[in-house]
């Protein structure tokens, strides 16, 4: 064979360029492969994808409302404690003015007391006084008449003289002390 026919035969089996039967039984088998892979699997596959893109939508869908209700649950917690706040602020503020109220009953019946005491006490004086005066009028009207008895050498039983001449000598002594203050 000569170089040239060789040449020519080599040409014409070229590795990179496939017959043409097999070109076409290759272009078939795909489209077969293809069609039953769109038939059967590309179905299956949109299904699953379809779930996964809804399953992710509905959860990104309740993350949003989990996290719109968590708001709105901290915005009334918030109101409540501010609320709670306010409340204890004015019971506070009650109890201050209860008790500065009852401070002020208290002294006021302190005070109501004290004055009773005081006057419990200057009218247990004045009786005491008073019976500590009769009986000194006694006791001296006695050591008076006695010793009257005895100097006047007679007796001063009588109960009516008696009384005028105690009554006359203290009236005496009474003045006697009011002249010298």
């Amino acid at each position: 064979m000569s170089p040239l026919v060789q040449l020519a035969a080599e040409e014409a089996e070229n590795p990179l360029i496939p017959p043409i039967p097999e070109l076409v039984i290759g272009l078939i088998a795909f489209v077969i492969v293809f069609g039953f892979l769109a038939w059967k699997l590309l179905p299956n596959i949109n299904k699953v994808l379809e779930q996964r893109r809804e399953a992710i939508e509905g959860g990104i869908e309740k993350a949003e409302a989990a996290q719109t209700e968590a708001q709105s649950v901290l915005e009334q917690y918030k109101a409540q404690l501010a609320e709670a706040r306010h409340e204890a602020a004015r019971l506070r503020q009650e109890a201050q003015e209860q008790g500065a109220e009852l401070i002020a009953e208290m002294r006021a019946e302190g005070q109501r007391q004290r004055e009773e005491i005081i006057a419990a006490g200057h009218t247990q004086i004045e009786a005491d006084r008073k019976a500590a005066s009769a009986s000194l009028r006694q006791d001296v009207g006695k050591l008076a008449t006695e010793l009257a008895g005895k100097l006047v050498g007679e007796s001063l039983e009588d109960h009516a003289r008696q009384s005028r001449v105690i009554d006359r000598f203290l009236d005496e002594l009474d003045e006697k002390a009011e002249a010298t203050r």
